[in-house]
């Protein structure tokens, strides 16, 4: 006897729900954008829905760490992921840096304090300086590191301003509460509200090495899902994506 359509449709329906699959991807905020706009390629190819938690990676490990549901592991530093290796959560095999990134000191578009050089940093006319919490946040450690390095360190301290993750530290300047703040430059691509006031080259020997790895999770309910869309984070297509919101390939 046939089966009805509508019958037909209904396990048709079922059997890719049954292959689809909720992947949980925890990445750092600095990623928000390029991985919102890789996710409305991939989803629909793959069947598979891309779940994201973004945040600062410090506060992604930590979860990870408790038991939280991950599958994909996307870090702005090889500190937080080397945590998760050594506590054995990650799987064998997949762990790889994709992506490097640049520092840049930005102030407000319109009303921002004049900062052409470091040292500017020390003057009266900078009262305010936003970074991502310099302890634990990685952009906030690459800016300590940074600063320490050329000797301001110690000098600007007073005036840092720290924020839960490098958009929260975009947002301080864009809404004036700082007067200058030191972010990744892609995150300073995306705004209008902000210009970047000084490039920290990758070149420069003081510079920190930006490394962005990614690892599948040892634990990951969706293991095969979670392989395949961080070998698709590693494609020509992905990575045109990752360029053209300013990202560099890993050093």
């Amino acid at each position: 006897m046939k089966l009805p359509r509508l019958l037909l449709f209904a396990v048709f329906l079922a059997g890719l729900s049954l292959r689809a699959a909720d992947l949980q991807i925890y990445a750092a905020a600095s990623l928000s954008d390029a991985l919102k706009e890789i996710a409305q390629a991939y989803e629909p190819a793959s069947g598979d829905k891309l779940v994201f938690n973004l945040a600062a990676s410090s506060a992604l490990a930590l979860q990870i760490k408790n038991g939280a549901p991950a599958d994909v592991f996307f870090s702005a530093d090889e500190a937080k992921m080397n945590d998760l290796a050594k506590a054995g959560l990650l799987a064998d095999d997949t762990r790889r840096s994709l992506l490097s990134n640049t520092l840049v000191i930005v102030t407000h578009a319109e009303r921002g304090a004049a900062v052409t050089r470091p040292d500017d940093l020390v003057l009266t006319a900078v009262g305010r300086i936003a970074l991502a919490e310099p302890q634990t946040v990685p952009a906030g450690i690459y800016a300590k590191q940074w600063l320490q390095k050329i000797g301001l360190w110690n000098k600007v301290i007073d005036k840092v301003v720290p924020t839960e993750n490098v958009r929260a530290c975009l947002a301080a300047v864009e809404a004036g509460n700082a007067d200058a703040g030191i972010v990744y430059k892609t995150d300073a691509l995306i705004s209008k509200r902000v210009k970047i006031a000084l490039e920290i080259s990758a070149a420069d020997p003081a510079a920190p090495k930006i490394s962005y790895p990614l690892a599948v999770l040892k634990d990951a309910r969706h293991a095969t899902g979670a392989r395949k869309f961080t070998a698709y984070l590693a494609s020509p297509a992905a990575r045109d994506v990752f360029v053209k919101y300013g990202f560099l390939p890993a050093p």
